[in-house]
């Protein structure tokens, strides 16, 4: 055990489930003790924690694939943090760890939900993005989901965010013939091509985005990843080929919505282009964890595989940081950090 331990730990509280957009009157910070861990825990100092598109789902109080948040209670999410107290085994004060109780300064976690990760071989947040969950829903999504293969031209929607910018350059980097990607700036879109290496991007706020798909992607595409649905699905359907795939991985463009949102118009054109649309949770994947682990880490090694994070400062700012995600602020993962030093 280490010597003094703190009292307590502010931790973000849902204490009303948001009607369309978030507001701040539906989340509280909040204090809570801290005590001791138990036998097979560790009390975790957290250093960052994650925020993502999905936790938007989790404020709802309807049956999903994972259950929703709590009122009046921690909300959670991948974070990473440092080991200050151990009562299990394998894991010492010290040692640096990914686990699931994000949203808050100090989490016990149950040992056989803590994960060791390594600070020398990349940042510590990076395990929240390029190495983490965003990581390999993007590996997974593109190779296992999409059945991407060379020669393929594949379309990324929401391409600067954590997911997107990996599929693209993953996409890239196994053959892809040719990587379009829509975001919603200018600065992003020049982002998109000169640091990530697409061959075209587009401002889906230009133009519609079927036409402006058309323009970049003249032969067509192979493969949609879709993190947005909406107009960008309808779009994706028209400029598809045959046997076209896509992996509906978010549709953000409806997470607010109060209303029903319609389906894309054209969903006949499934039939006569054979097309397959899949979803895809991570979770489902995570035999393929060692092997992204192993060949992300080699790309980032070798400088093929770039990535970006958008770090907002302090718990305090939880909330602006989340719903910063939402109004598409970021640039590559979002992460609240929690000490500048690491």
């Amino acid at each position: 055990m280490s010597a003094a331990l703190p009292t307590s730990s502010r931790e973000w509280h849902l204490v009303a489930r948001p009607h369309g957009w978030p507001e701040a009157k539906d989340f509280a910070l909040r204090e809570a003790p801290v005590t001791a861990p138990g036998e097979g825990r560790v009390l975790v100092r957290n250093l960052h924690f994650s925020v993502d598109p999905y936790m938007r789902g989790r404020m709802n109080d309807v049956k999903s694939y994972t259950p929703p948040f709590k009122l009046d209670h921690p909300m959670d999410g991948g974070a990473v943090g440092e080991v200050i107290a151990s009562e299990a085994e394998g894991f010492a004060v010290g040692d640096h760890v990914l686990h699931g109780l994000g949203w808050r300064e100090y989490a016990s976690v149950p040992a056989k939900h803590a994960v060791k990760v390594d600070a020398s071989l990349a940042p510590l947040s990076a395990y929240l993005g390029v190495l983490g969950m965003p990581g390999l829903t993007a590996y997974a999504g593109l190779f296992e989901v999409a059945s991407f293969k060379e020669g393929d031209a594949v379309f990324v929607s929401g391409a600067a965010g954590a997911v997107g910018s990996q599929v693209g350059q993953m996409a890239k980097i196994k053959g892809a013939s040719r990587v379009i990607g829509s975001a919603g700036s200018d600065e992003k879109v020049k982002l998109l091509v000169e640091e990530y290496g697409f061959d075209a991007a587009f401002n889906y706020k230009n133009g519609p985005v079927k036409d402006q798909l058309r323009e970049a992607a003249p032969d067509g595409i192979d493969v949609y990843f879709d993190n947005v649905g909406g107009e960008h699905l309808e779009a994706a359907l028209s400029s598809f080929n045959v046997h076209g795939r896509a992996t509906i991985c978010g549709m953000i463009a409806q997470y607010n919505a109060t209303e029903p949102t319609p389906a894309p118009r054209n969903l006949a054109l499934v039939i006569g282009k054979r097309l397959r649309l899949q979803g895809i949770l991570v979770g489902d994947h995570a035999a393929l964890q060692p092997q992204f682990v192993q060949e992300v880490a080699g790309w980032l090694a070798s400088g093929e595989l770039k990535y970006n994070e958008t770090k907002v400062e302090g718990i305090e700012n939880g909330f602006d940081a989340f719903l910063g995600l939402l109004r598409g602020e970021n640039t590559g993962k979002m992460i609240v950090s929690l000490d500048t030093t690491r």
